[in-house]
């Protein structure tokens, strides 16, 4: 069943579509005859519309909702009306109850100065907005702020002091196992890292975390594969499954729970704690290189979806990483710095809502950032992103990984680090994976926090999960046995026919 609504739209206010799909559900398998009861439920406040022009938030205005079952987008089968008296605000004084800070314009420096299709007076600057741009110069002041790695600053941490790092305190990642991300004995334990191990951690974690023995924290793996495991080091590989597309389209919470279940499953029998997937930006496109990647077109069955395959692979102690963090909706140019520009409402409303809802859906812990800037800023490298979006309005406790780590010019660890990132995807040392200024306070805090990060993450996967940690499935343990059998009955035969042609040999020079 699909549940959709239709708000109320004033002509040159806030931009609105009529049809938004809010809920959807599925039944058990029905026997002519029969029938069942589902319920959907959702706040008046998933409603609201973003406003970034005038109030730069989130608003539910005054007016009739038609809230409607559907078919489809288009065929209503059943409707009802919903009633604001008033319009609701959900500023910095009145959050959404599912924010812990209220969503506020963020992003006004990737609109890019553009104009953009509006249903004002029945979409009437069509034409301007969709013909060829005049220029595809970017204008002089985004140029100003474009950063890459050599005109990076990294900000200073006010009245920041040097860590103690390299301490003797016996403590080891284990014992905060379960613990709290704010529980005080991270402090205790990050003491004892040193900036070598540090370094180490946020340098090399391409297809891994670094193991550091002051803290006794494992190497982990990481495999990739939307719809197999596959490791690109070990070679070792599971069954694969039907595409993220194909799984969406069946619109069952319950199947993409146990797809994300059976991966886990398949992850840890591999002897891999994460998993470089769902993938959950949108199709813009049918030829998109990565549409059979993303789940769907709809943020809302991307994000749902997306957040059940989490929790099924979280079951298994695999965490997933949410991916591609953000606005990776094209795959061509997105290595050579990709700018994409977009008004706030449409980035909050479709393209950033699926990661809202996996991570406020969701035990996601990992995330994986993209290439592509947004605006001019690197996605991978960007504050208002990974921490004031992802952290502080949305609650995500656990680690931020780039896309793979080229070594472009625009890519370097100092960005990461500062800006909330941890750690870069790199398979080989390549310069700017490795933070630059070690003996700045602020550097060795950033430092800090990204490794507490990983280790948060990895010290509640299966990696440290006692008796099913990294544990082989009973069919490979079957059929290392077969393999030590058959080995043992090659050598006896070996060693039988050696003895035979010794013999053989010995009467050949007797008769001789």
């Amino acid at each position: 069943m699909e549940v959709y609504y239709n708000p109320p739209y004033t002509n040159g206010g806030i931009e609105k579509s009529t049809a938004n799909l809010i809920g959807y559900e599925k039944t058990n398998e029905l026997k002519p005859g029969e029938s069942q009861t589902v319920t959907i439920s959702f706040t008046a406040e998933d409603m609201a519309s973003y406003d970034y022009l005038e109030n730069g938030c989130y608003v539910l205005e005054a007016g009739d909702y038609e809230i409607s079952i559907n078919s489809d987008s288009h065929n209503v089968i059943d409707s009802v009306t919903y009633t604001v008296d008033e319009d609701i605000v959900y500023d910095e004084a009145n959050p959404r109850s599912t924010d812990l800070t209220a969503a506020v314009n963020q992003f006004g420096y990737a609109d890019g100065h553009l104009t953009y299709l509006s249903r004002k007076d029945g979409f009437k600057n069509y034409d301007e907005t969709t013909a060829a741009p005049a220029s595809t110069s970017m204008p002089e002041d985004l140029k100003e702020g474009f950063i890459v790695t050599s005109n990076y600053e990294m900000p200073e941490i006010p009245d920041a002091e040097m860590p103690v790092t390299g301490a003797d305190n016996g403590m080891k990642l284990t014992e905060l196992r379960g613990a709290d991300y704010d529980d005080e004995r991270w402090e205790t334990l990050l003491d004892q890292l040193t900036i070598d191990e540090m370094q180490n951690m946020i340098a090399h974690a391409g297809f891994q975390t670094a193991e550091e023995k002051s803290v006794e924290k494992v190497a982990t793996v990481d495999c990739d594969g939307p719809s197999a495991v596959s490791n690109n080091f070990t070679g070792a590989g599971s069954v694969g499954f039907p595409s993220n597309v194909m799984i969406a389209c069946t619109w069952n919470k319950d199947l993409a729970h146990t797809y994300g279940y059976d991966m886990g499953k398949m992850a840890t029998e591999l002897g891999c704690s994460g998993w470089y997937a769902p993938s959950m930006n949108l199709h813009r496109s049918a030829f998109g290189g990565r549409t059979y990647e993303y789940p769907s077109e709809d943020p809302i069955i991307a994000g749902t979806m997306s957040a059940q395959v989490v929790n099924g692979a979280a079951e298994n102690g695999v965490y997933a990483y949410m991916k591609h963090f953000a606005m990776n909706e094209q795959e061509t140019n997105r290595w050579i710095m990709i700018c994409t520009w977009s008004n706030e409402q449409a980035m909050r409303e479709l393209y950033l809502k699926p990661f809202e809802i996996c991570v406020k859906n969701s035990n996601i812990t990992a995330t994986m950032s993209s290439f592509n800037y947004i605006g001019n800023v690197w996605a991978g490298g960007n504050y208002e992103l990974q921490t004031t979006l992802l952290r502080d309005e949305w609650g995500f406790k656990g680690f931020v990984e780039t896309d793979y780590f080229a070594g472009a010019f625009n890519m370097n660890a100092d960005q990461v680090i500062a800006t909330g990132g941890s750690c870069c995807l790199s398979t080989f040392d390549v310069g700017t994976n490795f933070v630059t200024d070690t003996s700045d306070p602020s550097t060795v805090q950033y430092m800090r926090t990204a490794c507490k990060n990983i280790m948060y993450t990895v010290v509640n996967s299966n990696a440290y999960a006692g008796e099913t940690s990294l544990t082989l499935a009973l069919w490979m343990k079957i059929m290392v046995g077969v393999d030590v059998a058959v080995a043992v009955i090659l050598i006896l035969l070996e060693v039988v026919l050696v003895k035979k042609y010794k013999k053989r040999k010995s009467v050949l020079i007797v008769v001789e």
